[in-house]
């Protein structure tokens, strides 16, 4: 039998995304318009109505029209069962959820590619850990890097990571990713690969918080700089590889995530910076700010592996302890003296 192929002559898929936000939306544009049949599922029956009306996901990614070719659908079954490969785009306290409602409909072997990040709020386990100990038939795949949606969505030229310890499978998912506007790379670390894209936004809220303080360039440089040697610490002692962090998933989702304005986690870090409570900042930017969950859970694992992280653990008082900001940069810059390259506590 000859396979059916897409754009390019690029073999087409059966693909799932299971979660309609902004990112799960925009993965749905591109690999539909890169060939591939593609089913989108929402929790919300009338949030998938919705969709297929108007083909444009208007509350969350408003002007990028969803390929006619999409199904919609919110019937968890009818989407997943017989599909090639399963994308997961939900937020991350619902990854255990919603992983243990695809669990029935899973064949054996399964490949899942995890695009949400972050951490499991109880457990402290990364979200394919998660889904692994959820549906363990599966073969779970991390992604990860610069992505914004909105830039994702309207075809702009975007790179990512796929992360698997078999490099075979992660290079099977880099086939069915990969078009003109979106690039991927992989990399068997998947831990290093998931720790980055998920650390990084408790440093871009940091970053949101001292714009909204009116702090300059070189405070927000300073800040990338100390929270990546934060995230390096941390994820080697969590057993990810150095290298990971120099690369996309590491410094390039970082910059990213710090310095634009598509941030959900440096928009949240501004009001907060600007006085508003953390609660009113979500409210305000309307979309789940993954930062504030996150930097609880890293907060713990530092306690855990014994990391020194001031940078997390001043966010952590500001999040959760209703430290002020303003003092929280005061007790980051009145710290003992430091040697640069010995704080970074790992072997280069």
């Amino acid at each position: 039998m000859v396979p059916k192929t897409g754009l390019g002559g690029k073999e087409m898929s059966n693909i799932s995304v299971i979660g309609s936000g902004s990112w799960g939306t925009a993965m749905t544009v591109s690999l539909a318009k890169n060939g591939h049949n593609v089913k989108l599922w929402s929790y919300f029956k009338g949030e998938s109505d919705a969709l297929c009306e108007f083909h444009e996901n208007k509350p969350f990614l408003p002007n990028v029209i969803i390929p006619d070719s999409v199904v919609f659908t919110n019937n968890m079954e009818e989407c997943v069962v017989g599909v090639d490969l399963i994308v997961i785009a939900t937020p991350s306290h619902t990854v255990r959820a919603t992983a243990k409602n695809l669990a029935p409909y899973i064949k054996d072997g399964q490949i899942i590619v995890i695009i949400s990040k972050g951490f499991d709020e109880v457990s402290l386990q990364r979200l394919s850990e998660v889904v692994s100990g959820e549906i363990p038939n599966s073969k779970v795949v991390a992604m990860s890097g610069p992505s914004h949606a909105e830039e994702v969505g309207r075809g702009l030229p975007t790179t990512n990571v796929v992360a698997h310890p078999d490099i075979e499978i992660a290079q099977y998912v880099q086939d069915i990713f990969m078009s003109p506007n979106f690039r991927v790379y992989t990399n068997e670390d998947i831990i290093g690969v998931e720790l980055g894209g998920s650390l990084k936004n408790v440093i871009a809220l940091c970053a949101g918080i001292c714009d909204g303080l009116g702090y300059g360039d070189n405070t927000k440089a300073a800040l990338m700089t100390r929270g990546l040697a934060e995230i390096m610490r941390l994820g080697t002692a969590m057993g990810a590889k150095i290298e990971t962090f120099a690369g996309l998933t590491g410094i390039g989702d970082l910059i990213v995530t710090c310095t634009s304005m598509h941030s959900r986690n440096r928009r949240a870090g501004i009001l907060i910076g600007q006085g508003k409570t953390v609660a009113q900042a979500q409210e305000e930017v309307k979309m789940v700010v993954e930062g504030v969950k996150t930097a609880a859970a890293a907060y713990k694992l530092s306690k855990k592996y014994n990391i020194d992280m001031p940078i997390t653990n001043e966010a952590y008082a500001t999040l959760f302890e209703g430290k002020s900001p303003q003092d929280a940069v005061a007790d980051l810059m009145g710290r003992a003296k430091k040697h640069e390259v010995e704080q970074l506590n790992f072997k280069i």
